[in-house]
C-alpha cells in the first residue's frame, strides 16, 4: 500500500489534526496481530459490544483502559510454576501476553465489561450531547402588515 503524505493539508486546516492522524494510521498495517480473536457487534441504535476470546485468563489478569478515543485491552498471564510437581510434555494452550487497541469514535463511552465462559464482553454506548443533536427550528407566521422601521410619516 502506498503511503500518503498529509503534511501539506496540515498547513491549510484547523482542528482536523486528529482526522489526518487517523487516516495516516489506517495506512499502516497492524503488524499481523491476530491474538486474541474478537468480534464487534451492534446491539442497538447507539450500543455496541466487543467480544474477545480470552480463554485461560482470569479477571485479575486482564485490564481495560479507555483514554482519548482509544480503548486498550491488556492481558498478562501470571506465572504458573508446576507447584504440584507436574511438568508439561506438550503446551498447546497460548500463555502469551497481549495488548489490543481499538479506536473509538467521538462520544463513545465504555459502559461495562464482563468475563464469562472465556469471553470478555465490553459494552460501549454512543451518547451524543444535547447541544450537538439536530433540533427543529419553528417558523413563525407573520401577518400581512409590514412594520415601518425607518421614518415615521408626519
Amino acid at each position: 500500500m502506498r503511503h500518503v503524505d498529509f503534511s501539506p493539508l496540515y498547513r491549510s486546516t484547523v482542528g482536523f489534526d486528529r482526522l489526518f492522524t487517523m487516516l495516516d494510521s489506517l495506512a499502516q498495517p497492524d503488524q499481523g496481530q491476530t491474538y486474541p480473536p474478537y468480534n464487534i457487534e451492534r446491539t442497538g441504535e447507539n450500543a455496541y459490544r466487543i467480544t474477545m476470546a480470552v480463554a485461560g485468563f482470569g479477571e485479575d489478569e486482564l485490564s481495560i483502559e479507555a483514554r482519548e478515543h482509544t480503548l486498550t485491552v491488556k492481558g498478562e498471564k501470571s506465572d504458573e510454576n508446576g507447584d504440584d510437581g507436574s511438568e508439561f510434555l506438550y503446551r498447546g494452550i497460548a500463555k502469551r501476553a497481549f495488548e489490543r487497541r481499538f479506536q473509538l469514535a467521538d462520544h463513545v463511552e465504555v459502559r461495562g465489561a464482563s468475563l464469562k465462559n472465556g469471553l470478555l464482553h465490553i459494552d460501549l454506548v454512543r451518547e451524543i450531547p444535547e447541544a450537538m443533536k439536530p433540533r427543529r427550528i419553528a417558523i413563525e407566521a407573520t401577518s400581512g402588515k409590514a412594520k415601518q422601521i425607518e421614518a415615521q410619516n408626519a
